[in-house]
């Protein structure tokens, strides 16, 4: 009787595990096309829009360099380590805090290619708050640091980034006219195409992996205890602002980059999370740890928790602010149930097979390309994160592998 229970909940949990690879697998296939679409946009836009036009155009304050600093964050990747990278850069070549943290949030938040992600997995309304709520974080970004605006740290953090900037001479910024048509701009698209890939690979396959395995094991009672207020049709204020703070702690600990977190966020909701809730989730790909540690590193630890705290009070506001006013409108999305996610036909022959086929020539071309004239790009293991990252996603994989290919 015992062996036989035994042998009932091993094949329960083989099953579970095909489920949750095939779940994974699935959901990924339902967004290569939008990822690569996104990558392409942006990796034309930073190949024919260069990082130095962009210091050379954005001042020090002001509405102007605010304005600027958000459009170049909007045309910029959405990867929030590329993001940081360039903050950091435009912060020690002189813009302002505002104008420098507005690029950040809008880079990560008002990109492209992360409204088709989420058009993919969530729908309209998201997408609408997703555009509405970066600028949302950026306007009350820009009141909040005006109201605590701390001149000695900035200052002492501006020269701790210039000094990690390191000396550069500004170049000629190239004629993007000419460069259109030329086969080495489009050489560098590739490349960079490549590179976008190279950096977020590990938090795609963590992220997706994560969101099947959640959408097939976590029962949805759980995420009614984790979020208060899940399930209800109508949850109270408190209840939706304690979403909105659980929101946010729960990206910090998973690690996932802010594409990586779509598929995740599509789950939450399946399993009643409101839309304030969702919204928290995903604005909180700035407050995770490993962007945490960066920015200490950029800018010292106290710069990096004046960040934090500023990017806390500014996402949580911001969500709830769309949640009431979509609520005014009655434009609040609506849960489809928790079975949804692992519902789903995703292998069906619709429009994403053929999306998915021409963008996997297209990639391969562009890898192919990459390949022949740089060579194959490395993994980038130099940091213990880097290392710990990669061993997750190769774990990733190799769930993934065995269990789709396990015969329930």
């Amino acid at each position: 009787m015992v062996t036989l229970k035994r042998e009932s909940r091993v094949q329960s949990f083989l099953e579970n595990w095909h489920q949750a690879a095939v779940t994974t697998l699935g959901l990924f296939w339902m967004a290569f096309w939008a990822f690569a679409l996104g990558y392409l946009i942006s990796s034309m836009i930073q190949v024919f829009v260069t990082r130095e036009r962009m210091r050379r155009s954005m001042g020090e304050a002001g509405a102007g360099s605010v304005g600027l600093a958000t459009f170049f964050g909007f045309i910029s990747s959405s990867c929030s380590f590329a993001a940081l990278a360039t903050t950091r850069a435009l912060f020690a070549k002189g813009a302002g805090l505002v104008p420098a943290l507005a690029f950040l949030l809008a880079s990560t938040n008002l990109v492209i290619e992360l409204g088709i992600v989420i058009a993919v997995f969530l729908g309209w309304q998201f997408v609408v708050g997703e555009y509405v709520g970066g600028v949302l974080l950026i306007l009350l970004m820009w009141l909040l640091v005006g109201a605590l605006y701390p001149k000695e740290l900035v200052e002492r953090a501006r020269q701790r980034a210039r000094e990690a900037e390191g000396s550069d001479n500004p170049g000629e910024i190239p004629d993007w006219k000419q460069l259109i048509r030329s086969m080495a701009g489009w050489r560098r698209v590739a490349e960079r195409f490549v590179m976008e890939w190279k950096m977020v690979w590990k938090d795609v396959t963590i992220g997706f992996t994560v969101a099947g395995i959640i959408a097939v094991f976590v029962p949805q009672a759980f995420f009614q205890a984790l979020f208060v207020g899940s399930g209800e049709a109508e949850p109270t204020f408190w209840q939706v602002l304690l979403q909105c703070l659980v929101g946010p702690i729960a990206a910090f600990f998973t690690f996932i980059g802010s594409m990586g977190n779509i598929p995740l966020a599509a789950v939450l909701f399946d399993n009643g999370v409101a839309f304030a809730g969702i919204m928290a989730f995903i604005f909180s790909d700035l407050v995770v740890l490993p962007v945490l540690r960066i920015q200490a590193q950029y800018y010292g630890w106290k710069m990096a928790l004046y960040i934090l705290a500023v990017f806390l009070c500014i996402l949580v506001a911001s969500a709830l602010l769309l949640h009431y006013g979509f609520a005014a409108l009655d434009l609040l999305p609506q849960s489809a149930g928790g079975e949804s996610v692992t519902g789903r036909d995703f292998f069906k022959v619709d429009y994403t097979l053929f999306l998915n086929l021409g963008f996997l020539l297209l990639s391969l071309f562009f890898f192919a390309w990459r390949i022949k004239s740089s060579g194959l790009p490395s993994l980038d293991t130099d940091k213990p994160s880097d290392r710990i990252l990669l061993a997750l996603a190769v774990s990733a994989l190799l769930w993934l592998l065995i269990g789709a290919l396990l015969p329930v």
